[in-house]
C-alpha cells in the first residue's frame, strides 16, 4: 500500500501579507501607527531601473526575452534563477524598500515635532497637511525612489537625498514650506536609517518568512498525524534500533521547528533616535526645556519598535544578531529534517510523486532535488546569517561605518532561507510512503525485540537478561521462530510471556502515534 502525501499536503502556499505590526515586540499590544504595505507604482518607461540586479523590468511590461536576459545577467541566483520564490521580500529588504522606510521615518519625525508644544516653530499641521504627508508616504512609488537616487548622485549621500526630496516635495506646499529645514531635525542618518532597517526587519518577517515557516510546520504536523499509525525501524549509528513510526519522527520536527519559530517571533525589534552619540547633544542645545529621551521613546515605539535608550551613534544591533542567530538555528533543524528525508528517500521509504527528469543519463532516476536544493540554500543562508550576527554588534567606539555595506546584505541571508522552506514544502508535497518498504525492513529485523525481553527479564528477576539477549542476538540470525522460542523458554509469569509472544517489531512502537497525533498541543503557529 502507498500513502500519497501529495494529496493530504497543505497545497496553498500563497503568503498572505498582514502588514507590519508590533508582533516581535509583545509589550506593545497595539501599534500606534499602521504602517502600509510597500507598493509599487511604475508610471514611465523610464521606470525600468529598479531596486534590484534583477531590475523587476516585469512590472513595466517587458518583453519574455527581456526577463531572460535578465536572468542570464544576475550575479546573484536570487535576482536570477531563483526571482519569481523570493520576489515578495523584494518590497521591504531591497533599495526601494530602505529607502521607503527613511521617507516614512523622516516624515513621521515631521510630524511628532509638530505635536510638541514647546517647539513653536512647527505648529500643529492642519488635517490638510497631514493628509499631504500621510500621501507622499502611501504613493512613494518607484520614480520616487529614482529622484532619490539621482539627488544622491549630487550629494553622494543617501540619507540627505532623502531629506533634500521631501523639501522638494514640499516646498510648493505653503504650510509645509515654512518648516523645511525641520525634515531630519537634530536628527544623525543613522536615527534614519537604524529605525528603517528595523522596520525592513519587522516587514520582512511579519508578511513573509514566518507565514512561510508556519505553513512548512503544517506541513509536517500533517504528515505526523497522518502516519501516526506507520511502523518504521529506527536507525542509531545508522544500524537498526527500536521502532517508531513515520508521523512521529515527523512530529519532532515539527514541534522543534516551531519552537525556534516562537523564539523568533518573540524577538524585539529595537529602534535609537539619540542624535550623533546617543546623548541628545542636539536636541538640548535647540530645546533645552524638552525631555527628549522620552519624545524618542515614544516616537520609536509608535512606529511599532522597542526603544533601546542606551546607544551611541548606532543602536548597537545585539537584536539583529540575536534574531539572526534564531533563524540559523531554525535552518539548521531544518537542514537535519532534510537529511533525513535524503536518507528515507534512498532507504526506498519514500517514493515521489513527479514528473521532472531526474538524470540526463540514467532514465529511471528521481532525484530528491527538492531536499538537497533545500539543504544547499540552508548553508549559504546560514554563512551569511553567521557574518551578519558576528559582525553588526562590533563598531569601533561611538560609530564606525563598516555595518552599513553589510546591513545591506540581510536580504540574501532572508532569500536563501526562504528559497530553502519552498523547497522544503515542494518537497514535502511530492512524497509518497511505500508501506511495503517499511515493512519489508521490520519483518526481518526481529533482534529488535530483545530490548522489550530483556526488560520484562528485569522486571521479574531474571538474572543475566542483557547477556542472555546479547548472546541471543549478536552475530546470528535473528526471526520469528527464534524469539518467540527463546520467550517460551524463560521462567516468567504467563501473563507476562503472553505479552512479550505478541509483540512483532511492527507494534513494538510504544507511544509513538499517540505522541504524533497530539502534534498540534505542541506546535506554536501565528503571530
Amino acid at each position: 500500500m502507498e500513502l500519497n502525501l501529495s494529496s493530504m499536503a497543505l497545497t496553498n502556499t500563497k503568503i498572505h501579507c498582514f502588514g507590519t505590526r508590533s508582533f516581535l515586540n509583545p509589550s506593545k499590544s497595539l501599534c500606534h501607527h499602521q504602517l502600509p504595505r510597500v507598493s509599487f507604482s511604475v508610471s514611465s518607461p523610464h521606470s525600468l531601473k529598479l531596486m534590484t540586479s534583477r531590475k523587476v523590468i516585469a512590472m513595466a511590461g517587458a518583453s519574455s526575452r527581456d526577463l531572460e536576459m535578465s536572468n542570464l545577467t544576475a550575479l546573484s541566483p536570487l535576482d536570477g534563477r531563483y526571482w519569481g520564490k523570493v520576489k515578495e521580500l523584494t518590497s521591504s529588504m531591497s533599495e526601494f524598500g530602505l529607502i521607503y522606510f527613511r521617507v516614512l521615518v523622516e516624515i513621521k519625525w515631521l510630524l511628532k515635532l509638530s505635536n510638541i508644544p514647546q517647539v513653536t516653530e512647527v505648529p500643529s499641521f492642519s488635517k490638510e497637511a497631514q493628509i499631504y504627508l500621510q500621501g507622499i508616504i502611501d504613493g512613494f512609488s518607484m520614480d520616487d525612489a529614482l529622484e532619490v537616487k539621482k539627488i544622491e548622485k549630487v550629494t553622494n549621500h543617501d540619507v540627505k537625498a532623502v531629506e533634500y526630496f521631501l523639501k522638494q516635495k514640499c516646498e510648493s506646499h505653503p504650510e509645509i514650506a515654512k518648516v523645511l529645514e525641520f525634515f531630519h531635525f537634530a536628527c544623525t542618518s543613522e536615527d534614519i536609517n537604524n529605525l528603517s532597517h528595523a522596520l525592513m526587519l519587522q516587514e520582512a518577517l511579519s508578511s513573509v518568512i514566518l507565514p512561510v515557516m508556519d505553513e512548512l510546520i503544517k506541513s509536517l504536523s500533517l504528515m505526523a498525524k497522518s502516519f501516526a499509525y506507520v511502523p518504521m525501524l529506527s536507525r542509531t549509528h545508522g544500524q537498526p534500533a527500536s521502532p517508531t513510526t513515520l508521523g512521529k519522527e515527523m512530529a519532532i520536527f515539527a514541534v522543534r521547528l516551531s519552537e525556534e519559530k516562537r523564539y523568533l517571533s518573540e524577538t524585539k525589534i529595537k529602534g535609537k533616535f539619540a542624535g550623533a552619540v546617543g546623548n541628545y547633544n542636539a536636541h538640548i542645545s535647540a530645546y533645552s526645556n524638552i525631555d527628549w529621551p522620552h519624545v524618542a521613546e515614544e516616537f520609536v515605539t509608535s512606529l511599532g519598535l522597542t526603544f533601546n535608550p542606551y546607544v551611541t551613534q548606532i543602536e548597537p544591533h545585539d537584536y539583529m544578531a540575536r534574531l539572526f542567530n534564531t533563524i540559523s538555528q531554525f535552518n539548521n533543524i531544518l537542514i537535519d529534517f532534510d537529511r533525513d528525508i535524503w536518507s528515507y528517500i534512498s532507504l526506498g521509504y519514500f517514493k515521489q510523486a513527479t514528473g521532472e527528469i531526474g538524470s540526463s543519463t540514467m532514465p529511471h532516476k528521481v532525484n530528491p532535488i527538492d531536499f538537497e536544493n533545500s539543504e544547499g540554500n540552508l548553508g549559504k543562508a546560514n554563512a551569511e546569517l553567521a557574518f551578519l550576527s558576528m559582525k553588526l554588534p562590533i563598531s569601533r567606539m561611538q560609530r564606525d561605518l563598516t555595518d552599513s555595506t553589510v546591513l545591506r546584505n540581510m536580504g540574501g541571508a532572508l532569500g536563501h532561507s526562504l528559497l530553502a522552506y519552498k523547497s522544503a514544502i515542494q518537497g514535502i508535497g511530492k512524497l509518497q510512503v511505500n508501506e511495503a518498504r517499511l515493512k519489508e525492513d521490520l519483518d526481518h529485523t526481529w533482534e529488535v525485540l530483545a530490548e522489550p525481553i530483556q526488560t520484562v527479564m528485569r522486571r521479574y528477576g531474571v538474572p543475566e537478561p542483557y547477556e542472555k539477549l546479547k548472546e541471543l542476538t549478536r552475530g546470528r540470525a535473528v526471526n520469528e521462530e527464534s524469539i518467540r522460542q527463546f520467550i517460551t523458554g524463560l521462567e516468567l509469569p504467563e501473563e507476562a510471556k503472553d505479552q512479550l509472544l505478541k509483540l512483532t517489531p511492527h507494534t513494538y512502537v510504544g507511544a509513538a502515534a499517540a505522541l504524533a497525533l497530539a502534534v498540534d498541543e505542541a506546535v506554536h503557529l501565528g503571530h
